[in-house]
């Protein structure tokens, strides 16, 4: 049984503003741990400039995880090399 957990990962002030206002409603990350659905990800925000963290920091409940290798996804290689991939927030 999974029991949930808090994650916490770095995260850029552009994106820490955007999630804080509410407008970001998604994060696209490398699948390098384990988050499930009813996680807590606390996302910390992240100075590059200064190389340290800022002292603010969001807790957001996980509600949808889908991991995805580049030759499960729906494009080829190629297709992806060419064009990118972009995330669509949508409620």
């Amino acid at each position: 049984m999974h029991h949930s957990m808090d994650m916490h990962r770095k995260i850029l002030p552009e994106y820490f503003e955007a999630i804080a206002s509410g407008k970001k409603k998604f994060e696209l990350r490398l699948n390098d741990f384990e988050i499930n659905e009813g996680d807590t990800l606390l996302l910390e925000e992240w100075s590059p400039e200064n190389k340290s963290y800022t002292g603010r920091s969001i807790e957001k409940k996980v509600t949808y995880v889908k991991q995805f290798k580049i030759d499960e996804l729906f494009w080829s290689v190629e297709e992806i090399m060419e064009k990118g991939i972009q995330v669509v927030s949508i409620e």
